[in-house]
């Protein structure tokens, strides 16, 4: 008997030295059971201990596997209620995970379109270039600062330089024309005041007469007025193309234009702050107007009207160029310099006989028909009464006109005091009378 109590006694020992193992491993698992539960449960252990070998089983299982234990709160709910429940969470299959999107490779070529050789993102990215004559301006311009890391104004100075060189044979051809001109100034004035003169007198063949005259001289000696205007007509394009070029880059901006100039205009893409530039752009157009780089002199030309005309341009562009960018004058005053330069080349003999250009014959004053010369004023004046008689000649050939068809559409005029057709029928009846009496 007390062999079977002590028995009895080292397996509720055993039994209640599992149920604490068992309490705290599903306390670590289960933090929301609170102690009081737990309290209850081992009590309920301990009451209703059964045997250890039907409990190991159970509690060992309990401690492998996640449960979850629902106790009795109150002393007066059922034994049902006070029993353990166990519940298993449901497994659910998630989606595989992605692999990571592989880096992207970056060939060098693409990297050459976004950025130039020079650091720079290229005209193309900022709406410039193209084929068009501005765009192709623009490319060259990008190509000479990219290639050769050249300055801004480095780079406007050497595409002048090399446009001024392509026409720079149609300069010569213009020299050769104007020293022909000059030097037979004489015969084609003689030419020309006589045209005039039968212009102003209305004698209209005469006029025709003396202009067929000078057109023949002219051929003859090769002589051609308008070849003095080539070399602006042939500059005019390419100014607009530079002009219009340089404007764009300089409002997209191109950043390198802000520190690309020289001296006191170092940012290109905003006006000179101290005027100079517009200055010295007004002052060397004049020069070459002045001296006739490009053409003939004015002088030499006879152009009287358009010369004081030419003369007056400077001052009257200098308001506009005052408020260009500084790209657009440097591309301005480094023609005008270029023009200078060419005009002291071809002022050396030399340099004239190795192109053909004839040597200029200084005319005496009293060899000219126009001795006297005549002023702004003067030539203003002379062109005035120029045009009104051409406008009085025109109006007297309109109204001839009107009248010789009023004369053959209208009824006759009497042209004579007495009637032809009367003084005939009297005459014959004069004749008649005496050959009657002669029959009596």
């Amino acid at each position: 008997m007390l062999a079977k109590r002590m028995q009895l006694w080292r397996a509720s020992q055993a039994m209640l030295a599992i149920n604490g193992t068992a309490n705290r491993t599903s306390t670590q698992m289960f933090p929301t059971v609170s102690s009081r539960d737990m309290h209850m449960a081992s009590s309920w252990s301990r009451l209703a201990a059964p045997p250890a070998s039907t409990l190991l089983p159970l509690y060992g299982s309990m401690a492998a596997s996640p449960v979850t234990m629902r106790f009795a709160s109150s002393s007066s709910s059922s034994s049902t209620d006070a029993m353990p429940v166990v519940s298993t969470k449901e497994l659910v299959d998630l989606p595989a995970i992605p692999e990571a999107p592989v880096a992207p490779v970056v060939e060098p070529q693409t990297l050459m379109e976004t950025i130039t050789v020079a650091g720079e993102p290229p005209f193309a990215s900022i709406g410039l270039g193209g084929y068009s004559p501005v765009g192709i301006v623009q490319n060259c311009m990008e190509f000479l600062h990219c290639t050769w890391d050249i300055p801004w104004w480095g780079t406007i100075a050497i595409g002048t330089l090399v446009v001024r060189t392509i026409i720079f044979p149609l300069v010569i051809l213009a020299q050769r024309n104007s020293a022909k001109m000059s030097n037979n100034m004489p015969q084609m004035q003689v030419l020309q005041l006589k045209m005039t003169e039968a212009r102003q007198s209305g004698n209209a063949i005469e006029s025709a007469r003396y202009a067929q005259e000078m057109m023949l001289f002219m051929r003859e000696k090769g002589v051609n007025p308008l070849k003095n205007m080539i070399v602006p007509l042939a500059q005019a394009p390419l100014f607009i193309s530079f002009f219009m070029g340089l404007r764009q880059m300089a409002n997209a901006p191109v950043e390198s234009m802000r520190d690309g100039g020289l001296f006191w205009f170092t940012d290109l893409t905003l006006a000179d702050p101290l005027y100079l530039l517009p200055v010295i752009t007004s002052a060397t157009l004049y020069l070459t107007i002045e001296l006739g780089t490009d053409s003939a002199r004015l002088s030499a030309a006879n152009m009287n009207t358009m010369k004081y005309v030419l003369r007056a341009l400077p001052l009257v562009i200098f308001p506009f160029t005052m408020n260009f960018p500084a790209a657009i004058l440097t591309y301005w005053a480094c023609s005008n310099f270029i023009s200078l330069g060419q005009v002291a080349l071809l002022r050396i003999p030399s340099v004239r006989d190795y192109f053909k250009i004839d040597k200029m014959i200084t005319h005496a004053p009293g060899s000219l028909p126009t001795k006297q010369k005549k002023g702004f004023v003067g030539g203003m004046k002379e062109s005035w009464d120029n045009m009104k008689i051409t406008k009085e000649i025109e109006e007297r050939q309109r109204l001839d006109e009107i009248r010789f068809a009023k004369a053959g559409k209208g009824p006759l005029v009497k042209t004579y005091k007495y009637d032809p057709t009367q003084q005939q029928r009297t005459s014959t009846s004069s004749v008649k009378q005496p050959s009657s009496k002669q029959q009596q």
